[in-house]
This record gives C-alpha cells, sequence and structure tokens, in this order.
C-alpha cells in the first residue's frame, strides 16, 4: 500500500531541512568572505579602478545574505521533495555550484586571480542554470528562487571582466604587506 504524506508531514519534512540548510548556505557564504577578507577593506582590492557598473559596496552584503537564503530555501523545498524524480541529481548539482560559489571569493580576493576567478564565474554560471533547470523538474517555486541568483553571478562575471580589463596589471599581483621597523635609541 502506498501512502501519501499529509500536508502537515510535507510542510514539516520543509521545515527540517530549511533549519539546516538555510543557517549552512549562510553561514557557508559568510565563512568564505570572512576567511578570504573579501570587500572594500581589501587593500588588494581598494587598490583597484572600479568599473561604472560596481555598486555601493554594502549592496554586496545586502544582496549576497538575500541569496544565500533563497539558494537555502530553495534547496529545502527540493530536498523535502522525496521521492520525486531527479532530487538526488537536483541536490547534487546544487551542492556542486555552492563549492563553485564559495570557492570565488578566496580566488579572488584572497589569490588575486581575477582571469582564474572569470573562468570559475563562466563555469559557476553554467553550473547556476542546470541547477535552476534541475530545481524546474522537482520544484518549481525552488527555482523561481534561485533565478535572481542566477542574475546576480552572470552580473558578477560581467564585474569581474570589467576589473581584469581596468586593472590587467593587478591579476595575480600580491599586496605589498611590507612593514618598516623604526627602532628608538635609548
Amino acid at each position: 500500500m502506498n501512502t501519501i504524506a499529509s500536508p502537515g508531514q510535507l510542510k514539516a519534512s520543509f521545515l527540517r531541512w530549511a533549519l539546516v540548510l538555510v543557517p549552512l548556505v549562510m553561514l557557508l557564504g559568510f565563512v568564505s568572505g570572512q576567511l578570504a577578507q573579501s570587500g572594500p577593506d581589501n587593500p588588494w582590492f581598494a587598490d583597484l579602478v572600479k568599473p561604472g557598473i560596481y555598486p555601493p559596496p554594502a549592496t554586496f552584503g545586502i544582496v549576497w545574505s538575500l541569496l544565500y537564503l533563497m539558494m537555502g530555501i530553495a534547496a529545502a523545498m527540493v530536498a523535502a521533495a522525496r521521492g520525486a524524480a531527479g532530487r538526488g541529481i537536483a541536490l547534487a548539482i546544487f551542492a556542486a555550484q555552492l563549492v563553485l560559489n564559495l570557492a570565488w571569493t578566496p580566488l579572488f580576493f584572497g589569490a588575486h586571480q581575477m582571469t582564474s576567478a572569470l573562468y570559475l564565474l563562466f563555469a559557476l554560471d553554467i553550473a547556476v542554470a542546470i541547477t535552476v533547470y534541475l530545481f524546474w523538474k522537482v520544484r518549481t517555486g525552488a527555482a523561481l528562487l534561485l533565478l535572481p541568483y542566477l542574475a546576480w553571478v552572470c552580473f558578477a562575471t560581467l564585474l569581474n571582466y570589467q576589473f581584469l580589463k581596468l586593472n590587467p596589471d593587478a591579476d595575480g599581483r600580491p599586496t605589498s604587506n611590507a612593514v618598516q621597523r623604526i627602532e628608538l635609541g635609548s
């Protein structure tokens, strides 16, 4: 005998997944940014010529927080779709694109590898598009939650390209952390 879960059971399953996945995705995004010292306070980044389309720095924290929230909810929706065809591969591709996402910040801000970061973003664009497609087949609402993320990573690809074009000498250049010590005689 096949039993179908009640609406209450389905909601409880989604909530359990959301309680794990939303904080996990948000935490991983935060840790990636913190470890790479991303943002306007990064000395290497502060020295770069900024493209005209570069938004105010506060935008990034707000946008990424909302995107990670929506990504976690979308993943929870798919994870809660137990027995749905394509659920496993959709979650596996979601995890793969998340790894690419988390790798970009240390590559760009930490290693100062703008060219490699751009190639990584091309791969991320494709991985997110595939994730949207696979999520669509499992839960349409989950795919819709990822569309702003897809738009943002495409924008990030353009932004990365423009940073590279405006700052070709900064690609791979280490930050000067030179310290001058002066001894005061007594």
